[in-house]
């Protein structure tokens, strides 16, 4: 059995459509569904159960001889979001308690952290994923999310590098910090959607696409820099852990090749065959000093541990969303 928490949002349902499509349906999601249409996100899918947050701990103690493995991509993913008990509750707390609970009984643990831990960037540390006590303290995340990420890396570092070990680990643990994933079944998130996807009504409508405006001098309107990553290979990589149960760590998810948000909207015109129009708009005050400018991937650590598969473009993973998904009638996976 395998157990996806977060298994019906965004990057969770595209783990559980590729799972299905190895042949592994032995999967149990846990996840709130709301009031929306973020079933949709599974409504193809063969599960074995759906489990709600508050009875995850009692399911998995009495399936405790048949998990497999755990994946905790269940989250408060907003950056945005001001609420930071809820944030911790749901981001830290319940963290520990999933990574205790696979150390107790043996399960394989892969956690989705976030390439927010790293702020500006602007520390010695820049977008190293270098794992230890001493390089986590450094970081300075710019909101709560990123702080409960990090806080998070930080338990765990402490936990495995103690050099008394009383706090035991899973005999396969997994930290991946995701930075900009786009792709389908992203639609529940709202204004937390990818800015690909914010884009497509502007741009299939023919529309300018609108971008927020540069306030450093360092970055002309547009050229704000993202590592953007298509979800099938955020994907793949989980997928490549789960083959790999001797690898273990904290690793950085992205391309390694940081792109414009204007690279972005022309590869959408380009996608939809339409000439290129971008109005550069305001930024909210509440954005401004919490605003990357620059994000890329250091991806040298997870390529050292043997992940090898090149990382789809900005173009290609934009032309494969577009064609396969936003401009059908049915945009789910």
């Amino acid at each position: 059995m395998i157990v996806v928490t977060g298994g019906a949002g965004f990057i969770g349902s595209n783990l559980v459509a590729t799972l299905e499509e190895n042949g592994i349906s032995n999967v149990v999601i846990c996840d709130v569904l709301g009031n929306e249409d973020k079933w949709r996100n599974i409504g193809n899918r063969e599960i074995r159960d759906f489990v709600a947050p508050g009875n995850l701990m009692t399911y998995l103690d009495q399936h405790a001889d048949e998990v497999e493995m755990l994946f905790h991509l269940g989250a408060i993913s907003s950056t945005t979001e001001q609420d930071a008990d809820s944030i911790i509750n749901n981001n830290f707390i319940l963290s520990r308690e999933l990574w205790k609970w696979c150390a107790q009984n043996d399960v394989r643990f892969l956690y989705a952290s976030s390439y927010s831990v790293y702020g500006n960037g602007d520390t010695d540390i820049g977008f190293r994923d270098d794992d230890s006590p001493e390089a986590l303290a450094k970081l300075k995340p710019l909101n709560a999310y990123g702080w409960s990420k990090n806080v998070f890396d930080r338990r765990v570092s402490r936990i495995v590098h103690s050099s008394d070990k009383t706090d035991p680990l899973p005999p396969q643990w997994v930290g991946l910090r995701m930075f900009n994933v786009y792709g389908p079944n992203e639609y529940h998130k709202g204004e937390h959607m990818s800015v690909v996807s914010k884009l497509h009504p502007q741009v299939a409508a023919g529309a300018a696409a609108r971008l927020f405006k540069s306030y450093s001098p360092k970055y002309e309107d547009g050229g704000q820099i993202r590592d953007f990553i298509w979800v099938q290979d955020c994907v793949d990589v989980m997928l490549w852990f789960y083959q790999n149960q001797d690898k273990s760590g904290l690793f950085n998810l992205g391309t390694g090749k940081g792109r414009s948000f204007k690279d972005m909207a022309e590869a959408m015109f380009k996608a939809y065959d339409k000439p290129s129009k971008i109005t550069y708009v305001d930024m909210p005050n509440s954005l401004k000093s919490k605003y990357q400018y620059y994000t890329e991937a250091d991806v040298s650590k997870l390529r050292a541990a043997g992940y090898t598969k090149e990382f789809t473009s900005l173009e290609d993973g934009i032309k494969l969303y577009v064609d396969n998904y936003l401009s059908k009638d049915d945009q789910y996976r």
